[in-house]
């Protein structure tokens, strides 16, 4: 069996992506990012919602999230697809890094954005409106939250890598080590934002 994955979720915005490839490439394992999974089997996420629906794409998005984890590496979700009850279930035999931004950070981050969800007059209202909805969900799901709002991402990649690494130490290096029976998510210990 592939050893568990490490798992970035997190809001649009937040580096999930350019954080994933640097800590793959820190811990010399591939990157997966689902988003990335879904452009190259169908196209443009944006030519996707527009033609065929957010229920195609959320499909779609289903079937690229479960190939990645099962190829295990590091894997980046989008912002959305936590929302599938399957891909939660599948999260809890994987360790999840939650990575967070201040809405005032994020607002330069997707101004003038061409992502589907944040069409419209005020793209950061938008945002602000699917990140509290969300929240909650990311907070049960992670296993720690890192925050990208201030500094370098190479200080927050540094910093999963070493989690990581001590993550895989207590487990001995096991490759079964994801079927060991969890703690479900909402009763881990909660740990700082790095900062």
């Amino acid at each position: 069996m592939t050893r568990p994955a490490l798992v970035l979720i997190g809001p649009m915005g937040a580096g999930k992506t350019s954080v994933g490839r640097k800590v793959a490439k820190a811990l010399r394992r591939p990157f997966y990012d689902s988003d990335i999974a879904v452009v190259r089997a169908h196209g443009p996420i944006d030519r996707i919602f527009a033609e065929q629906g957010e229920q195609v794409f959320r499909a779609w998005e289903r079937e690229a999230v479960a190939t990645g984890l099962a190829q295990g590496g590091v894997v980046s979700l989008g912002g959305g697809a936590v929302l599938d009850t399957d891909t939660q279930e599948d999260l809890a035999h994987h360790r999840v890094a939650l990575l967070t931004v201040e809405p005032r950070v994020v607002a330069a981050r997707v101004a003038g954005s061409d992502r589907p969800l944040l069409r419209g007059e005020d793209a950061y209202a938008r945002w602000e409106e699917i990140h509290r909805a969300r929240s909650p969900l990311y907070r049960r799901l992670a296993d720690r939250t890192f925050d990208t709002s201030h500094g370098p991402l190479q200080r927050v990649v540094e910093s999963i890598v070493e989690w990581a690494r001590e993550d895989q130490q207590e487990t001995g290096g096991d490759p079964h080590a994801g079927d060991r029976q969890r703690v479900p998510h909402e009763q881990r210990a909660r740990d700082e934002d790095v900062r």
